[in-house]
């Protein structure tokens, strides 16, 4: 489709330089795992809060969302509803929680609560699932920037994940931010970019093309009836929101390890608000691109080439946007999109691999190692992050070389594996009966049904059992596999003893009162630790 012109490269250019310049200049103060992975406890609010907005909108946003608007609707628009949602429902709790009850690593708690075994396994589900994510981040950038640019797909996702890795390892949790930062700022500006050159020449104004988006329903959120076997059904959409955003604020790392860089409870819970506000309107704006590329398409009667023809005769929606930003953006402008599409590739993978990171030093090598230095252990969690991030990027050219359907037994494995942590976190939280017994039920059964539903459903069948099949939309998998953990778990828990020694403060009620006595503390000038329950790292 043609090639970036000087003025798009030179935009680049200065993208990359500005990235690595970050990294350089916070990577002198990457002295102990304390500044490596929580940026000793000092990111201001609204850095955070940008940071949490990059971390989200990957660069699968990028190609997924105008691609679904321009083929369907804007049904995929709804759990992200669930992000302002959940966070208003349990924000104000969750965050300050995890900010006296945990060190650096999100599933210190599962140890408190059910022993290390269930603190190895969530950080095990939590590793294989972004795993996954990370390789597939990367492949998906090469459908727009190699149809923009007529690049090698291989040195995209090689030359990405290099920049990332580097400056991700020499600078720590502080350079994943402040680089998030701009890359937050660079994603809104390309994606502003692209709408306003989309009013700018449509045929017949801007009137014309919601007129008839209207007619045609592109832009409905999907079947109102409740049926939770009707895909697309906004009702199946907003449950599946509801628990993907509970697992994102309660068993995430990424988000978690946000909620510790701030000065403060209040401040942290400021940042993530922020992040999830922006998260919003930045999702509408991409289903509103795909949405304008319909119409301008329609009223202008261009035709595409062969190239961008799938199976039928009909257009791959997902080249449709990459095609547009070829044809039709002006010099500069289309430099800026693409710094945004790497960027949104970058910020998700070196969040990730930070993430990964804190999780191996904290959650198994410090177990593996507990004379082991604070020295050593920056050292090992640079080591993690080089270690892990050739190993994405290698999977990202995996995928590319042998396409995204021969990888469909790794990713249905690690679906099956990083079910259940919004469950498993529920079910420790709402109740002190439960116990690990009841848990690890709880998970065998999730894993059962888990597997079954994954392995006998989606485009990739793997095993086809007639009418015992999972017939409901694939994003039910999830929800009900949550609700296994904790339903399963709990009645469970009552065939054995109680657990010993698990503290009130470990449970929503008994937290609630610890966090009043914290708060008077406070009001009384008194130092509040930051991590102040009793059992505490």
């Amino acid at each position: 489709m043609g090639g970036l012109r000087t003025l798009d490269l030179a935009v680049i250019a200065i993208y990359f330089v500005a990235v690595a310049a970050i990294a350089l200049r916070f990577a002198r103060r990457q002295d102990s795992t304390e500044a490596y992975f929580v940026a000793r406890r000092r990111i201001p609010a609204w850095a955070m809060g940008l940071s949490v907005f990059a971390t989200i909108i990957s660069s699968i946003t990028f190609i997924a969302y105008p691609g679904a608007a321009y083929k369907g609707n804007w049904n995929l628009l709804v759990p992200g509803f669930m992000a302002v949602g959940v966070l208003l429902l349990v924000g104000t709790v969750l965050i300050s929680f995890f900010r006296h009850s945990v060190g650096m690593s999100a599933y210190e708690y599962f140890e408190k609560r059910f022993g290390y075994s269930a603190r190895a396994y969530s950080a095990l589900a939590f590793t294989a699932g972004h795993f996954s994510k990370m390789g597939f981040v990367l492949f998906t950038i090469t459908t727009a920037i190699c149809g923009m640019t007529g690049w090698d797909k291989y040195q995209v996702i090689v030359g990405v994940g290099i920049v990332t890795v580097f400056y991700t390892m020499v600078g720590g949790l502080e350079a994943v931010i402040w680089t998030e930062v701009l890359q937050g700022i660079v994603k809104l500006a390309g994606v502003l970019v692209v709408i306003g050159v989309l009013l700018a020449i449509m045929p017949g104004g801007a009137a014309q093309a919601f007129h008839l988006a209207s007619e045609k329903n592109k832009m409905s959120l999907g079947s109102f009836d409740f049926n939770l076997a009707q895909d697309s059904n906004f009702w199946v959409m907003l449950l599946y929101g509801g628990f993907w955003y509970l697992q994102k604020y309660a068993a995430d790392q990424t988000l978690v390890q946000r909620y510790l860089v701030a000065r403060s409870d209040r401040d942290a819970f400021k940042g993530v608000a922020l992040g999830a506000a922006l998260c919003v309107p930045a999702w509408t704006a991409f289903m509103l691109v795909g949405t304008l590329l319909w119409a301008y398409y329609q009223l202008s009667g261009e035709s595409f080439p062969a190239s961008l023809m799938g199976t039928g005769g009909k257009v791959n929606a997902d080249m449709v946007f990459p095609f547009f930003l070829t044809t039709k953006i002006p010099a500069g402008l289309a430099g800026i999109f693409m710094a945004a599409l790497m960027s949104a590739a970058m910020s998700t993978m070196s969040s990730d691999l930070n993430c990964l990171s804190a999780v191996g030093v904290e959650d198994y090598y410090r177990k593996l190692r507990p004379g082991a230095t604070d020295r050593q252990q920056l050292m090992a969690g640079k080591v993690i992050v080089a270690v892990c991030g050739i190993a994405a990027t290698g999977i990202g050219a995996f995928i590319a070389w042998k396409s995204e359907s021969a990888l469909s037994f790794y990713y249905a494995a690690t679906s099956i594996v990083s079910a259940g942590l919004a469950g498993m976190f529920l079910l420790a939280f709402l109740s002190r009966r439960a116990n690990r017994q009841g848990l690890w039920i709880g998970i065998t059964a999730n894993l059962v049904f888990t597997s079954w539903a994954i392995l006998t459903s989606g485009k990739s069948q793997m095993l086809d059992l007639g009418g015992y099949n999972f017939t409901w939309p694939s994003v039910m998998i999830g929800v009900i596999g949550h609700v296994i953990v904790l339903v399963v778990g709990y009645l469970a828990s009552f065939a054995f003893p109680p657990e010993a020694g698990v503290k009130s403060e470990w449970t929503l009620w008994g937290w609630m009162q610890k966090r009043k006595t914290l708060t008077r503390e406070s009001a009384t000038g008194k130092a509040v630790a930051p991590m102040a329950l009793e059992g505490g790292v």
